[in-house]
């Protein structure tokens, strides 16, 4: 599984034309966390098919990073977040992005982008 990160101006349609792109190209968007920090805003997907949206980003000249998706399932409680945060962190794992993908009863299935997945993988299994 692969995280796409896009910066995006922070003005109206910027998402919606990236939407666009992928609903053109046949991608289904699994997950997408979204953000606005001052004039920047940043999307991070987790499609489908990953060699498609790698495609459509490019043909598009859409600039994006891509990230290996490490997943862990939690138990839905608190605490639950501090644990894997503390985990990385005193294993020097450094956190690029963690959000949400699934719910199911009382579990959530997290989607960390860590600077080490294998690391974090390894630590959160």
């Amino acid at each position: 599984m692969r995280d796409f990160a896009i910066h995006l101006s922070h003005k109206p349609g910027e998402l919606g034309r990236v939407a666009n792109i992928l609903s053109r190209a046949g991608v289904n968007i699994k997950s997408v966390a979204a953000m606005v920090i001052g004039s920047q805003g940043m999307v991070r997907l987790i499609c489908n098919d990953v060699d498609a949206t790698r495609h459509a980003l490019q043909e598009a000249n859409i600039r994006f990073e891509e990230h290996e998706v490490v997943t862990t399932l939690r138990e839905n409680r608190a605490g639950e977040l501090a644990d894997v945060a503390d985990k990385l962190a005193n294993a020097g794992v450094n956190l690029h992005a963690v959000y949400v993908v699934g719910l199911e009863g009382d579990l959530v299935e997290l989607a960390v982008i860590a600077d080490d997945a294998k690391k974090a993988k390894k630590l959160l299994e």
